[in-house]
């Protein structure tokens, strides 16, 4: 459905055919130290073999069906009692490590992002994902300051990563090319026949922690590549859910959905930012993490948004956009396969029709 909004240009060629079909995740939280797992992540369930479950949830998921029912219920999937075909990609919403990469006492590659690429990194073996991987950060990769004098050295580490992963260059070409990628924000797009898909990280706008936004970035991505009408679907951490819009309240003396204080992660106006930044394009949804127990379909501010359960708790959604509808589904990883867990499906505009 497109955001109000003054109209955008069209460009004067159409769409491309568009059939695909991706995976989102968020929150792995890759929790290994050189001593095993950090604090409490035992007790939370983020372990190394809690993910194992996950990647050969979604190694096993092309060849299954797209479910008519639910618990019972009707889902009303167009893709109803087809064969999910192969991800063209899995999207990550941030959190991928649990405290800054694994964090390391001089200069080198953290414990958890080694883990987390063992396991969120395309390969052939039977304990790693077998399909393109889009990476996107969150609070717990990039919120931890270094030691006096590297402040940002694990920041940097897990952009690093993200950068190397997608970023094109004249010589190199990585593991899963972006089409365009802002260098001051680490925000980059990619194409999907005629789907435009866009990955934010923490959120669209992010200054935290010295962060540079990369709204200005995304206002000409936009007006390049989605101002024929064409369907965008933005990725990042942060959603409009309870705990993503919680602030401070002075009566219980913390952040919950109930305060009127500072924000505790993204304010009002970051929401607005990012709104004015989209509007009038054809936005068909917003993928997020950060909240981990549930798993949620919900509206705000004109775009449907989508959050699987963290993926340390099995959490993931397979999606199918075409030229005239989307299906999504929420899941969890269970001994043996997937669980569907929820269904959303709408018909979709684009710039062809």
């Amino acid at each position: 459905m497109a955001l109000a909004g003054l109209p955008r240009p069209a460009h004067a060629q159409s769409a491309p055919a568009t059939d695909a079909t991706f995976v989102f995740i968020n929150d792995i939280h890759a929790c290994r130290t050189a001593n095993g797992l950090s604090p409490n992540c035992l007790t939370e369930g983020k372990t190394d073999e809690n993910l194992l479950r996950h990647v050969h949830a979604i190694n096993g998921i092309p060849g299954l069906t797209w479910p008519a029912e639910i618990e019972g219920q009707p889902t009303g999937l167009r893709s109803a009692g087809q064969p999910v075909a192969p991800p063209l990609g899995i999207v990550v919403g941030g959190d991928m490590t649990d405290d800054g990469g694994g964090q390391r006492a001089e200069p080198e590659e953290g414990y958890q992002l080694v883990q987390f690429s063992q396991r969120y990194e395309q390969g052939s073996g039977p304990d790693q994902v077998h399909f393109p991987v889009y990476a996107g950060l969150g609070n717990h990769d990039l919120d931890q300051d270094g030691p006096p004098g590297r402040l940002d050295w694990y920041r940097r580490e897990l952009r690093d990563y993200v950068e190397f992963n997608h970023r094109p260059g004249l010589f190199f070409r990585p593991i899963a090319p972006a089409d365009n990628y802002d260098v001051v924000s680490d925000s980059y797009s990619w194409n999907w026949g005629g789907l435009h898909l866009v990955q934010l990280q923490r959120f669209g706008g992010d200054t935290n922690k010295g962060a540079a936004s990369g709204l200005d970035w995304l206002a000409r991505d936009l007006a390049d590549n989605a101002g024929d009408g064409r369907p965008v679907v933005l990725f990042q951490h942060y959603g409009w859910d309870a705990f993503s819009t919680e602030r401070w309240d002075a009566r219980v003396d913390a952040f919950d959905d109930d305060g009127a204080g500072p924000p505790h992660w993204w304010s009002e106006d970051d929401r607005q930012r990012l709104m004015n930044a989209i509007a009038g394009y054809n936005v068909i949804a917003l993928f997020h993490g950060h909240e981990h127990d549930k798993a949620l379909l919900y509206r705000e501010a004109g775009i449907d948004l989508f959050k699987p359960k963290a993926a340390f708790l099995g959490g993931l959604a397979v999606a199918r956009v075409t030229d005239s509808f989307m299906d999504v589904v929420l899941a969890e990883a269970v001994d043996g396969g997937v669980r569907f867990t929820h269904a959303f499906a709408k018909p979709i505009r684009t710039g062809n029709r």
